[in-house]
């Protein structure tokens, strides 16, 4: 992919990865009238809760709660337009972000703790999700971003199901960690045209350590390809915004350059190598790594990633046959 950055936004010059007519897969959806359907399974999903792998079988829709502590109603920690995405996403005008609270997996990294392990903001009904989207719109974002979204997806759908009959016409964009049940995306395909996955790690023991879920890496690899099933590689619009397709990310971890090789391996391999991939670099030790790991029990990442971590992921990438590298790399 041959792109140069123009506007805020990349100018993709191959129009193998450009979309003339562009119509959001909701619209569709919404028009051949399967919302309510798919509220009605949603529902089912958070009555004997299994909305993501955790399958943690309690019924939400009473308020009750476990791994992610959050009940019926999904707690949106904030919205706003977010310039600190990829250029494709995030354009001149910005990428529509909601935040929400809490999560599925308890990342002892994590940036946003204060978000995503406690709960800091307010529950909002679909309504208000609704409400909160359709005053992006009028912002002017390019489009809408889910960000944590796993433990919530049940809500995102009533959301959607309320904003289209309103004037929603942005691209969804579901900003993950991948940890999502294979059930929630399939009720998810024909409502999301971005999904934006981070993949994270390839070893269980990394990921048991790390984000006390083992079984992240095979269920990262399902979700993965499950989004690529029903949006295909990333493409973009004639004025080179993002519109429908999986763009995934990978934060290069300290010592982890053998995990990231694999992911791009596997990327390469099992979706295609036009996947768009961002290589990040913004990790840093937070949370619960850092001063306040007095034992030193998380060592190994208590440490910015060197220059030639960096380097090595990207150069690992290249090697794998991936085409489509993010240019910023942030």
């Amino acid at each position: 992919m041959h792109v140069s950055v123009q506007s805020g936004a990349n100018v993709v010059t191959n129009p193998d990865f450009v979309l003339q007519d562009f119509e959001p897969a909701c619209l569709q959806s919404y028009q051949q009238g399967e919302l309510q359907d798919r509220i009605e399974l949603a529902l089912k999903e958070l009555e004997d809760c299994c909305a993501c792998p955790r399958n943690c079988h309690v019924n939400r829709l009473l308020d009750e709660k476990l791994v992610c502590n959050t009940g019926r109603h999904a707690i949106v920690s904030s919205f706003f337009a977010h310039f600190g995405e990829e250029d494709c996403l995030r354009g001149w005008n910005g990428s529509g972000t909601i935040f929400f609270g809490l999560c599925n997996l308890c990342c002892v990294f994590c940036q946003n703790w204060d978000i995503s392990q406690q709960k800091s903001a307010r529950e909002c009904t679909a309504e208000e999700i609704a409400d909160a989207m359709l005053f992006l719109q009028d912002r002017g974002c390019h489009n809408i971003n889910f960000v944590t979204p796993e433990h919530v997806a049940p809500q995102i759908i009533e959301a959607i199901a309320a904003a289209v009959p309103r004037g929603l016409r942005l691209p969804i964009v579901y900003n993950t960690s991948a940890y999502d049940a294979i059930s929630s995306l399939k009720l998810l395909d024909g409502l999301i045209d971005i999904y934006m996955p981070d993949f994270k790690f390839w070893h269980k023991e990394s990921a048991r350590q790390f984000a006390k879920a083992k079984d992240y890496p095979e269920r990262a690899r399902e979700a993965i390809k499950e989004m690529h099933r029903q949006v295909g590689n990333l493409k973009f619009g004639p004025d080179g915004l993002a519109k429908r397709g999986v763009l995934v990310r990978h934060l290069v971890m300290p010592g982890q350059t053998d995990e990231a090789a694999a992911i791009f391996q596997w990327l390469a391999d099992e979706l295609s190598p036009d996947t768009y991939v961002n290589v990040m670099s913004q990790y840093r030790p937070d949370y619960r790594v850092g001063l306040s790991d007095k034992q030193g029990k998380y060592q190994a990442i208590n440490r910015q990633p060197y220059v030639e971590e960096l380097q090595a992921a990207r150069a690992a990438a290249q090697r794998a046959g991936l085409t489509r590298l993010d240019q910023r790399g942030r």
